[in-house]
């Protein structure tokens, strides 16, 4: 990956096509996991959304696995496909990114406060 790559995030856009494309090939019940899927992992992302892609390829690699055994979204997730990207992710503690730009703000006024403070 090139600097102007990851400065553009022209990688992810061909990547993210490549993620679809995939996608695309899968059943439906598959498909609406897979949109599913993504909504929930994207609250656990960094700002570019580059930390998920590598869960975001295991995701999509499990969903194909599963249509080639032909088993249903059912056996796979359960009723539960939010709290199986939670884990995906990080566990139950795993922060959003509001809950770390509200960490980073808190900081930052904590830290000025405490310059006026003292």
């Amino acid at each position: 990956m090139s600097f102007w790559e990851t400065i553009t995030g022209s990688d992810l856009t061909r990547e993210w096509k490549e993620f679809e494309a995939r996608a695309q090939v899968l059943p439906a019940e598959y498909r609406a996991a897979w949109e599913q899927m993504k909504g929930q992992l994207f609250l656990h992302g960094d700002f570019t959304g580059r930390s998920l892609m590598p869960i975001f390829d295991s995701a999509l690699g499990l969903l194909e696995q599963a249509s080639a055994d032909g088993q249903s979204i059912q056996e796979v997730f359960g009723d539960d496909i939010p709290g199986f990207c939670t884990a995906l992710a990080g566990g139950a503690g795993a922060g959003t990114y509001r809950d770390r730009w509200r960490e980073q703000l808190n900081n930052n006024v904590a830290r000025k406060l405490g310059r006026l403070g003292g």
